[in-house]
């Protein structure tokens, strides 16, 4: 029997899980950013997050056989090195943390980041030199966000866009970092609970949909321009920032 939900869930969710596949695969997440808050209309955000973490991992297992060539091996073992200890924070502390705050502070960070690629001259934009210590401390962020907000993307690509590395190096950096990071979580997911029948039955019944968008994600990330590919991610952090303030404000607002 299926879970008792609504039917507009299994729509809704659909389309989410669809535009996560492309934005993950194609564009290195962004719009995944929508999926827990579109979940959550219908259902709790905990469960929401436990629905999507097997999905994720389905999408990360697809999409790296792509990138499998094409990830800045340096770059990423920085980030793995903070990750691991985020989510091991995260787990420790989750019962103690607002995820709210979390959601708020890190909306701030991003929307100013993204805001701040089209400020200026484009031109003057220049490569800026991966620091290790930056790295894992974006590393340390994302792990954390990542495990109590499902939103580890905005670090990731506060250290990485700023390299302004080869679009396919940076994009298969993304899948690579949250192949791992995502396998790790199932851990402490898994130690806490969230996997009940109802929730991995969920999970199942949208993993067909997950091979449709990681394939238009590769089509479209093939044919569109460096330069608008970089536009593209900028908006979504921007995007990405947008939908974290409102998702933490909204218990302050309503």
């Amino acid at each position: 029997m299926l879970p008792d939900v609504s039917y507009s869930f299994y729509v809704v969710a659909a389309i989410a899980v669809l535009i996560t596949g492309i934005s993950k695969s194609g564009f290195s997440g962004g719009m995944g950013a929508l999926t827990v808050p579109l979940m959550a209309m219908f259902i709790s955000p905990f469960k929401a997050a436990a629905i999507m973490l097997p999905i994720l991992c389905c999408m990360d297992v697809l999409s790296i056989w792509a990138y499998r060539k094409n990830f800045h091996r340096k770059n990423l073992v920085v980030l793995v090195l903070g990750a691991l200890s985020g989510i091991a924070i995260g787990a420790l502390t989750y019962s103690y943390v607002d995820a709210d705050d979390i959601r708020i502070l890190l909306g701030l960070l991003t929307l100013l980041f993204g805001l701040s690629y089209f400020v200026g001259n484009q031109k003057e934009k220049k490569q800026a030199r991966a620091s290790t210590s930056i790295g894992v401390g974006c590393g340390l962020v994302a792990g954390f966000t990542s495990f109590v907000a499902h939103a580890g993307g905005p670090p990731v690509k506060f250290f990485l866009l700023r390299q302004r590395l080869d679009k396919t190096v940076f994009v298969g950096t993304n899948v690579a970092f949250f192949l791992i990071v995502n396998q790790v979580k199932l851990i402490p997911y898994t130690w806490m609970g969230q996997f009940s029948a109802e929730n991995l039955l969920l999970s199942l019944l949208f993993v067909p949909i997950v091979p449709l968008g990681i394939w238009l994600g590769l089509k479209l990330h093939k044919i569109i321009a460096p330069d608008l590919f970089y536009q593209i991610s900028y908006l979504m952090m921007i995007f990405a920032g947008v939908k974290l303030l409102y998702d933490g404000m909204s218990p302050l607002v309503w």
